[in-house]
């Protein structure tokens, strides 16, 4: 599996470095080498957040950053030495574990098992990753779950609840600050909202900050709100894959709503199933990682 990568403001929340300093310490002392995408961008690994982390507690005992950085390499070292326990036999098999667990719990209908299983994986993991390896990937698999049978409408909204739960906890928690503002939204006929909470939390751990209108957003509100506050863009969650037809004169009353010239994102599986019906009408589709790094920056 490739090791995960973050981009800076996310690696900065991550860490407890500021953003700045992470740049002046590249710039003066090469204390780090970020990867990067296909399209440019700079990226961080884990490890990448783990040397920060030593270093930021150098220097938080007094040692200068100059001195600090002339212990990279057995800092490297060490990081890499905990990496390697914490793919073979630390968190890398927590995964698994409360995956297995969480199901197993949803099976005997047992939610505060499931509860107290999310509440273990918050403690133990940063939020994002927290949400990327653990609850995004348990709702999923609820949901294929759901749909081949295997688990019964009651046993999915149990964990459903209680991932929303822990999902609204985290977002409560995040910073909401920065110079580009997002408002996100449902589709008018869209109940599902949890892929909304997960772009809504990612967002502000990338130094955007978010407004969020949740499920069943009336176009004409929207339109209204927008107008108002004049975000940087809009972005909107389409799960619900009623067709072609419905999809297109869905989005169409949503950008008719809008203020002219506002960006607008749409994502989730029936966005992604008509992305002609997105570029008709000018409407960007989000599909892959690479995305984030585009409404970020």
């Amino acid at each position: 599996m490739a090791e995960r990568t973050y981009r800076i403001h996310i690696a900065a929340e991550l860490s407890g470095v500021r953003v700045e300093l992470i740049r002046a310490w590249e710039r003066r002392y090469g204390v780090l080498s970020p990867q990067r995408t296909p399209a440019g961008y700079r990226v961080y690994t884990d490890r990448d957040v783990a040397l920060l982390k030593r270093l930021k507690q150098l220097t938080d005992e007094g040692v200068a950053i100059s001195e600090a950085a002339k212990l990279l390499p057995q800092l490297r070292a060490e990081v890499g030495a905990e990496a390697h326990a914490f793919t073979g036999s630390g968190h890398g098999t927590n995964l698994d574990a409360w995956l297995e667990a969480a199901l197993a719990a949803a099976g005997a209908y047992d939610q505060a098992r499931v509860s107290a299983v999310m509440d273990e994986v918050l403690a133990a993991l940063p939020p994002l990753r927290a949400f990327d390896d653990v609850l995004a990937p348990l709702q999923r698999e609820v949901g294929e779950r759901w749909h081949a049978g295997r688990l019964t409408v009651a046993q999915e909204h149990l964990v459903t609840q209680v991932v929303r739960a822990r999902l609204v906890g985290l977002l409560h928690a995040s910073p909401n600050s920065g110079h580009k503002h997002a408002v996100l939204a449902c589709f008018p006929d869209e109940e599902h909202e949890l892929g909304l909470l997960g772009v809504a939390l990612r967002l502000r751990h990338s130094g955007v900050r978010v407004t969020l209108l949740g499920q069943r957003m009336p176009a004409v509100d929207l339109g209204r709100a927008v107008a108002e506050m004049r975000p940087d863009f809009v972005g909107l969650s389409a799960v619900n894959d009623r067709g072609a037809n419905v999809f297109g004169d869905m989005l169409s009353r949503v950008v008719e709503a809008l203020p002219p010239k506002v960006p607008v994102w749409v994502g989730g599986p029936a966005a992604q199933a008509h992305p002609d019906v997105c570029s008709r009408l000018s409407v960007r589709l989000f599909s892959d990682e690479d995305d984030w790094l585009r409404l970020v920056e």
